[in-house]
């Protein structure tokens, strides 16, 4: 749809990360206390999601909160792509899974992929770097993803690029509970849940270190393009999403640039316009940005590494101006033009 207007000389291409606030399938029960949605809820939903996603018109999505890789499947149809266009392995719904055995994510949403480039290989990060490991307090070692992020390779008009989609802790506060789910613990207590509070940030804290040592693999000693995007559940300068993109560190060691990551906003060349006005998601009524679109420097237009340059940054966040019956996400959506030299 959206490629057929660029000849191969241009070399541009557009990225979006969407949250997609628990896409199942219709009948599905995914969460206790969540009813399952019937078939008009679902096409409902699946008729929003395009509707939002559509005006970003992107070539590649990050996507976060799916179920079911169907779902996913019948949503990437409304806009312009193939069934074999999209990528949720722990969301799977094929019965010969390994991951899911045909039952979709299961516990948690997964993330995903749409694109409309070609996939060279793919991975799902699981278990951390014995360097990210963190002791949770009163419930042990932390030492894999709850949500796997999800590696994907592309060739972008002869270019391997290197995406990385993820969904970090929330700043939800982690109650204890028991083996059958069950809540060991007074949720009206306000130390509670400063105490429930700091298991969170530990947790946020430790994927994001798992998921930085893994990137710096990648990054270090090469020219090798990596884009990380998802949702971070911070703001991009906070403790967490500055330890996965140790961006600052680069002022004081210009040799930094090698592993650093960089805010496709910050660095896009037609920047027109404040950052203030961006936001993509509304905290308790604040709007802050925690859904990110991160760079190597490999798009950076004064790195003698460059490949390519972001071009611009949009964020569509109007319909989180609306009541929450006609929101199908509650995440804006951030979309980076990117053109390869």
């Amino acid at each position: 749809m959206s490629n057929h207007h660029r000849s191969s000389q241009d070399k541009e291409f557009t990225v979006a990360t969407s949250n997609l606030l628990n896409l199942a399938l219709p009948g599905r029960l995914y969460y206790e206390n969540m009813p399952a949605a019937t078939e008009a809820e679902y096409q409902r939903k699946l008729a929003g999601l395009a509707n939002l996603m559509t005006n970003a018109n992107a070539d590649i999505y990050a996507v976060q909160e799916v179920w079911d890789e169907q779902a996913l499947q019948d949503l990437a149809i409304r806009l312009g792509f193939e069934r074999s266009q999209v990528l949720a392995p722990q969301a799977s719904n094929d019965s010969t899974s390994q991951l899911t055995l045909g039952k979709g994510a299961q516990g948690t949403p997964a993330v995903g992929i749409l694109s409309k480039f070609k996939v060279l290989d793919w991975q799902l990060l699981t278990d951390f770097d014995p360097l990210a490991v963190v002791d949770i307090p009163d419930m042990g070692r932390y030492e894999r993803f709850n949500r796997p992020p999800l590696v994907v390779t592309l060739e972008v008009y002869g270019q391997p690029i290197t995406f990385v989609t993820a969904h970090l802790k929330s700043k939800r506060p982690q109650y204890l509970r028991d083996d059958q789910g069950n809540r060991l613990e007074d949720y009206n207590e306000p130390k509670v849940r400063v105490r429930a509070k700091l298991r969170s940030l530990c947790m946020r804290g430790a994927e994001a270190a798992a998921l930085r040592i893994f990137m710096i693999d990648i990054l270090r000693n090469t020219n090798h393009p990596l884009i990380l995007l998802g949702d971070m559940n911070d703001v991009t300068d906070s403790v967490t999403t500055q330890l996965l993109a140790e961006t600052s560190e680069v002022v004081y060691d210009k040799s930094m640039r090698d592993v650093a990551l960089f805010d496709a906003a910050r660095i896009q060349v037609s920047y027109g316009w404040t950052r203030s006005v961006a936001y993509t998601h509304l905290y308790q009524g604040m709007p802050e940005v925690i859904d990110q679109l991160f760079v190597s420097e490999e798009f950076l237009v004064d790195s003698k590494f460059s490949l390519g340059v972001v071009k611009q940054v949009d964020y569509f966040n109007d319909h989180l101006k609306k009541e929450y019956d006609n929101r199908f996400s509650d995440h804006g959506i951030v979309r980076a033009k990117i053109k390869l030299k």
